[in-house]
């Protein structure tokens, strides 16, 4: 039942006790001395302490000192005539047990004693338990944390073995992974030195282990020992390890998620492995999977980057030498077809002059085209240049008009203007602004049947008063202040909601009969859409299939910007 040492010179209360317990499962042992019980106290564990406070031999708070900084789960009784103790030893003693007491109230004293050591021992225990659940739980809290903060495998696998080192104090972890260019690497991480021949075990080891993972199907990557890498780190080089390292407890595991396999890892440890250490092996291992799928596919999102930006360059630099090797040609072409439409090599007939001038369009339709190809890809690469300056929208507009008069009476087209008068004045660029509103009137004049008409208006405006459809509401809800809104309204084709936001695409066209017929390149909308954009405006359209469009864009008024510009151009 327990274990009890009596420390007292006292013939009659030793004879007592060992009458008393006896005929108990309990063991009994007595010194008188400080030699003979550092004796007991080393080679035995005692449930139970009791000493004569009238010893004479022995210091006595001394005593009862030395006996708990040696034997800290030992319950200390004090036998005492009823005097209690007065130093500082008193705290140390768990209870008291009187000369006077009977002899089974003696016994229930012990036995209760030995319950009381059983159940604070077993709390004891339990609260080491949970101190180490709760040790675990917050390293596990930890790592995942840093899980969470990298997309860089390797830290991802130094901080898998960084918490398994804090929850498990393994003495050898054998990690394979695959680095860049699937490369295997094998990292090993000991407590000590390791020698050439227990490395060449382990590499065979994580092979065969890496290979015992896909018996019946074909492995992920070929491995062998020629081009398995080797990454060592070495907590203490002082000390080796010898090959009784590979009878210590050991746990596997695979790095995987779902059909994504990231490697395995091999852990070894001299003390066993309990059942809480595998699960906290398993959890941690299965929860650096997901991050280093993410890490995988972060780094191939970098590699198709490097590809498409590469891609891009080369599609920039085609795009630009094609377009200047074809306008190169053109020049000459143009100046020849307008010598000979001028007369200068001969009176032609109608019938030349016919052909002359469908050339010539063709040639500026050509030209056109290269332009704009050329400007998307300048506005893509971040090149195309603006000359911003003080001016007035009505000069823009007037000019535009004045350009398309006749081709919309060709066209038989009714072309006008409804100008809101004393516009206030906007920093933009006249030249890049008449090419976004030639743009949509060149688009409006294609689109629009004979006899309808088309109209370009200007108006001043409030932010908060524009009103779009919600297709375009991102393109305006962060406008702020005065904007002046021109529009190009027409009564042609229409579009249909469903297609509104891709007329502002690049290389599209809507499909109807119609802009199958007119054709173009479908970068007129998108380059508008960068100029408007890099004025600091925003563009949208309203539209009904049949019953015509409405394109407006708004550039803002700034009146402080400009009068201080004002004002330094007065001083220049």
């Amino acid at each position: 039942m327990g274990n009890i040492l009596l420390v007292s010179e006292n013939i009659e209360i030793l004879e007592r006790f060992r009458h008393i317990f006896g005929n108990e499962n309990f063991r009994i042992d007595s010194c008188s001395n400080s030699e003979s019980l550092n004796g007991f106290l080393d080679e035995t564990l005692y449930d139970i302490i009791i000493i004569d406070k009238n010893i004479q031999n022995l210091n006595l708070n001394f005593t009862i000192k030395k006996i708990k900084s040696k034997s800290e789960t030992s319950q200390i009784l004090l036998l005492t005539n009823g005097e209690i103790l007065k130093d500082d030893s008193a705290k140390y003693l768990n209870g008291f047990i009187l000369e006077n007491f009977s002899d089974d109230l003696i016994t229930e004293t012990i036995s209760t004693q030995i319950k009381n050591r059983e159940q604070s021992n077993k709390l004891s225990a339990k609260n080491k338990e949970l101190a180490d659940s709760f040790y675990r739980l917050n390293t596990l809290y930890s790592t995942s944390s840093q899980f969470a903060g990298t997309l860089d495998t390797k830290k991802l696998l130094e901080y898998m073995i960084e918490g398994l080192d804090k929850s498990l104090s393994f003495d050898l972890t054998c990690t394979m992974s695959f680095g860049a260019g699937n490369e295997p690497i094998l990292l090993i991480n000991s407590l000590y030195e390791i020698s050439e021949e227990i490395m060449s075990a382990l590499k065979l080891r994580a092979i065969l282990n890496y290979k015992s993972l896909f018996e019946n199907k074909q492995p992920p990557f070929e491995i062998d020992e020629n081009n398995l890498k080797i990454i060592k780190n070495i907590k203490n080089p002082n000390k080796k390890f010898n090959f009784t390292i590979f009878r210590y407890d050991n746990m596997f595991a695979p790095i995987d998620f779902g059909e994504n396999f990231f490697g395995c890892i091999e852990i070894f440890k001299e003390k066993p492995f309990t059942t809480d250490d595998a699960t906290y092996f398993q959890t941690i291992v299965q929860q650096v999977s997901l991050p280093l799928k993410s890490a995988g596919l972060y780094q191939e999102i970098i590699k198709k980057n490097e590809e498409l930006e590469k891609l891009e360059r080369i599609k920039s630099e085609f795009i630009s030498i094609v377009s200047h090797e074809l306008r190169t040609p053109l020049t000459p072409i143009k100046n020849a077809l307008s010598i000979l439409s001028s007369g200068r090599c001969g009176v032609l007939s109608e019938s030349a002059v016919k052909f002359i001038d469908m050339a010539k369009r063709n040639v500026e339709n050509l030209t056109n085209i290269i332009n704009d190809i050329l400007d998307i890809n300048k506005i893509e690469a971040g090149k195309m240049d603006f000359n911003y300056k003080i001016m007035n929208i009505h000069s823009v507009i007037e000019n535009v008009k004045n350009n398309f008069d006749c081709v919309a009476k060709e066209h038989s087209i009714n072309f006008g203007t409804n100008e809101q008068e004393n516009l206030p004045d906007i920093y933009a660029d006249s030249q890049r602004l008449g090419q976004v509103l030639t743009n949509l009137v060149s688009n409006a004049i294609k689109f629009t049947p004979e006899g309808k008409s088309i109209t370009i208006k200007s108006e001043l405006k409030d932010a908060k008063d524009i009103c779009t459809n919600p297709y375009f509401e991102n393109e305006i809800k962060n406008l702020d202040g005065r904007y002046i809104i021109v529009s190009v309204a027409d009564e042609g084709i229409g579009i249909k909601d469903c297609d509104l936001l891709k007329a502002f695409d690049k290389f599209t066209q809507i499909e109807n009969s119609l802009s199958r017929k007119v054709g173009g390149t479908g970068l007129g909308l998108p380059i508008a859409k960068q100029l408007i954009k890099a004025h600091k405006g925003a563009i949208w359209c309203d539209s009904e299939e049949n019953k015509g469009s409405n394109f407006h864009f708004a550039l803002p008024v700034t009146t402080e910007s400009i009068e201080s510009r004002k004002m330094e151009k007065e001083l220049l």
